[in-house]
């Protein structure tokens, strides 16, 4: 079988491994452009990009989809199916209908729920304790085609989108090769989504980080983990930014203002919130790497009673 492969970043680094690995012939692979990053903002290419050339694939990375020049090289690989993993763009029809069995994408998500450009971010942050991966067949929708197959794995409680997205990603790969498989053996049906039960989980931005301390501590956790590592949970004291990367819910009344320090020893600080308490284990500080809160506090003072956040 021909097929051409679409994604960017790491998740779906594992996707294409696996179509590389099997007995099906990757004709070509599109990704997003190089990207600039760092202080050089030197372009760095897309973890796709780099194994598809170590492979010796065609890579396109088309600023477009919509542009005569792509199509003409798309359709010029004649692939039987088009295989999607995180590629970060919608399809459109010309697309859609070029290969004969479809277009599928590898979802990291339990469709209908968390449709979108962050279910894994999301599933943290709402305190999910079980997502998967979705192989569906794609429509014109953001991720409303029917689904092919499903696979679960749980969600352990020290999980950051970290530590979750490469056995998502694996996950991915492995159900991937099921689904064409199956395909191939006429043995899946598509089922249609029910969309009354579908979820969002829209794209993040920067000022998402920020700590709102009138959250409950359970929740502040959760969204520390779900930020991790970008774009980073973070709140200030006085002018400086503090990134949170390690915290812990205490379910202890308090009469402090949300924002209130209530507590510090060498091993934590303890933080009012509107419900609970945020005890902070792990923190950054501008032009500083990730510390304790023992090492922060080595060099930094701070007193019961302080607020954080921005206006404190």
């Amino acid at each position: 079988m021909r097929i051409v492969f679409m994604g960017t970043p790491d998740f779906a680094v594992p996707s294409l491994q696996a179509l590389l690995r099997s007995d099906d012939h990757v004709v070509g692979v599109v990704t997003q452009p190089d990207r600039p990053k760092g202080r050089g903002q030197m372009l760095v290419p897309p973890p796709v990009k780099v194994i598809a050339e170590q492979a010796g694939i065609p890579v396109v990375q088309p600023l477009k989809m919509r542009t005569p020049d792509f199509l003409e090289i798309l359709a010029g690989w004649k692939p039987d199916l088009i295989a999607v993993a995180a590629f970060g763009r919608i399809l459109h029809a010309p697309i859609l209908n070029l290969p004969p069995l479809g277009c599928v994408n590898v979802h990291g998500s339990l469709l209908p729920k968390y449709r979108g450009a962050a279910p894994i971010q999301w599933a943290l942050i709402n305190g999910e304790t079980e997502t998967g991966i979705t192989t569906m067949q794609m429509d014109e929708g953001m991720d409303t085609g029917p689904i092919l197959l499903q696979a679960k794995i749980p969600i352990l409680p020290d999980d950051t989108t970290s530590t979750l997205a490469p056995r998502l990603a694996k996950l991915g790969g492995e159900l991937l090769m099921q689904t064409i498989a199956g395909l191939k053996a006429g043995t899946i049906r598509p089922i249609p989504q029910d969309h009354s039960q579908a979820t969002l989980a829209p794209i993040l931005k920067k000022e998402d980080g920020e700590i709102q301390w009138t959250m409950s501590a359970t929740a502040l956790v959760n969204r520390i983990r779900g930020l991790s590592p970008w774009p980073g949970a973070y709140t200030f004291h006085g002018a400086d930014r503090w990134m949170i990367w390690k915290a812990v819910a205490v379910q202890e009344p308090t009469t402090g203002q949300p924002g209130t320090v209530l507590a510090v020893t060498k091993q934590s600080i303890k933080v009012a919130t509107g419900d609970g308490v945020l005890e902070l284990h792990e923190l950054q500080i501008a032009n500083s790497k990730r510390m304790t809160v023992g090492q922060y506090l080595a060099g930094h003072r701070l007193s019961v009673g302080e607020r954080l956040g921005a206006g404190a």
